[in-house]
């Protein structure tokens, strides 16, 4: 029996696919437990769709994602920061700073998560600092930090 699964079921396959299973496992296991429909042509059509939605839904994501590197790639973002003796940081800078700075200068949302910092940042000067704004699009940005 053909089936489209609506979930992951280990073994047979991942959720959306199509797959032939036997009948006995498709109506006593995946059918009453909802893990799967069967492939009838009307549930066929409807997973092309959905299928063609989520990739249109992923390239307006990507685009958007690529409007926003643009806006942000080599540019300087400015944090100001207390400082003790010898230019040392009270504290350090970390990815939610560096985030914030950038939706400051910006006016752009970008998560903690997508800012890759190696370590946080304790002293002053010019760091080169890698923004993950997608899978597929990175931007650059130089973050400049400078006393109060």
């Amino acid at each position: 029996m053909k089936v489209i699964l609506k979930a992951d079921v280990k073994g047979i396959g991942k959720a959306g696919s199509t797959v032939e299973v036997k009948d006995g496992y498709a109506r006593n296991y995946l059918l009453p437990r909802g893990l799967a429909v069967e492939a009838s042509a009307g549930a066929l059509k409807e997973l092309e769709q959905q299928k063609a939605a989520q990739a249109a839904q992923a390239k307006r994501e990507l685009l958007a994602a690529q409007a926003v590197a643009e806006k942000i790639h080599k540019r300087t973002v400015v944090v100001k920061v207390k400082t003790g003796e010898n230019g040392k940081l009270f504290g350090s800078i970390t990815s939610k700073d560096v985030a914030e700075a950038i939706t400051k200068t910006f006016q752009v949302t970008i998560d903690k998560r997508k800012v890759e910092l190696s370590e946080p940042i304790k002293s002053l000067g010019v760091y080169q600092i890698e923004v993950k704004i997608h899978p597929e699009v990175t931007a650059i940005i130089d973050l400049q930090v400078v006393a109060e």
